[in-house]
């Protein structure tokens, strides 16, 4: 019975409290049309730029140095870079251009490598610009030098379409030439009189051998000199000026060993002033260029010797091509103590790396004015861009 009660149950009475149960729940707010904002197309996917590979420059057929030594010394005078020098350096055996040559060989040989190997490859590739910016690298250029002359050198060939050894060469000693050139020219002589010119360096670079060749270029130019030894710390420099100096054939101004070098100084300065004498050059002691106290010696000569002139005192600084990089470093100390206007690099006797010189360029713009390539009395010249550069290439 109880079933049958529950299965005749009404269902309306389910549907009213359906009904209530609705009419207690809220009504849903009315819907607000919101205009609709068209979302921005996506942006393409598109893959990372891959840069673009330099060109590979196939090389025209060029016979192929057989060794790198004997390549170095058959460079000839057609290569568009210093004619002149080229006539100068063929037309006398062991002429200055072929002393350089060998002076630079140890440079020269480095620098052979990449365009040996590039003949051997027939193209100018990626792999001879790594190599011969490395080779200047190793060369004592530096690295920013290296890669100012590679880039230029790239460019060079690109607009002239260079396809061989020979143009390659040209191209890279136009580049060098530029850039050196771009360093300034040294100081021209001054008009006052006397010329006071100071040498400079640090211990054992030849500071007194290079005072000395100095004075006997200015005498082969007509200049009267007199040498001041103002190297009174050591106790040979004195006798050793002199040597040089009677060598030389000028006199010296000298004090004691250990005297007050700027008293050397005053003393020739003003007995080159009395005299008439056109150039005084001051040989100074060796200093280490970390050396407070001997810097400021130096610059208390300098003072001197500028006092005592109508015009400005001058500088040469002597650096030991050996050196390397180092002697950026003392440029740049040495420079804090005296107005610095060129550079006399000595010692490229085959064992040394002559890039530095664009190294110092670079890095503090003073040009070199003198390059010594022996021990003789006419072993050092004014530096020529253009013969450097076919000593290097």
């Amino acid at each position: 019975m109880a079933g049958k009660d529950r299965k005749k149950r009404p269902p309306r009475a389910k549907r009213k409290r359906s009904r209530k149960r609705r009419e207690k729940e809220p009504s849903p707010e009315p819907f607000e049309q919101v205009e609709a904002v068209a979302e921005p197309a996506p942006e393409p996917v598109t893959e990372p730029a891959v840069p673009e590979e330099p060109p590979v420059i196939p090389l025209e057929d060029s016979p192929l140095e057989p060794e790198p030594a004997q390549a170095a010394e058959e460079a000839e005078g057609e290569d568009g870079v210093g004619e002149e020098a080229g006539e100068e350096a063929e037309g006398e055996e062991g002429g200055w251009g072929d002393r350089l040559k060998r002076g630079m060989s140890r440079s020269r040989k480095v620098m052979t490598r990449p365009f040996t190997r590039v003949a051997t490859r027939k193209a100018i590739d990626e792999e001879f610009w790594s190599e011969a910016e490395d080779a200047l690298v190793a060369s004592d250029a530096g690295v920013a030098c290296a890669t100012d002359i590679v880039e230029g050198v790239r460019k060079t060939i690109m607009r002239e379409g260079i396809r061989d050894i020979e143009g390659l060469k040209r191209a890279f000693r136009s580049q060098v030439v530029e850039m050196l050139e771009s360093f300034g020219r040294p100081p021209e002589l001054s008009p006052e009189r006397p010329r006071v010119v100071f040498i400079a360096g640090v211990n054992g670079v030849g500071k007194t051998t290079t005072a000395a060749k100095i004075g006997h270029l200015m005498k082969e130019q007509g200049a009267s000199v007199l040498f001041a030894a103002a190297d009174t710390f050591r106790a040979a420099g004195i006798e050793q000026m002199e040597m040089w100096a009677h060598r030389v054939g000028a006199p010296v101004v000298r004090h004691k060993t250990g005297g007050d070098p700027a008293a050397v100084v005053y003393d020739a300065v003003e007995s080159a002033k009395a005299k008439g004498f056109d150039v005084v050059l001051v040989d100074t002691a060796g200093r280490l260029h970390t050396k407070k106290n001997l810097m400021e010696e130096l610059s208390k000569m300098w003072r001197v010797a500028d006092r005592q002139l109508e015009g400005a005192p001058e500088a040469i600084l002597v650096i030991d091509a050996t050196t390397g990089q180092n002697g950026v470093s003392q440029a740049r100390i040495f420079g804090e103590a005296l107005d610095i206007g060129s550079i006399a690099l000595t010692k490229m006797d085959g064992s040394a790396k002559g890039g530095v010189v664009m190294a110092i360029g670079r890095e503090l713009g003073i040009p070199v004015a003198y390059i010594g390539v022996g021990e003789g009395i006419s072993d050092l010249r004014p530096f020529d861009p253009r013969e450097y550069a076919r000593a290097l290439f």
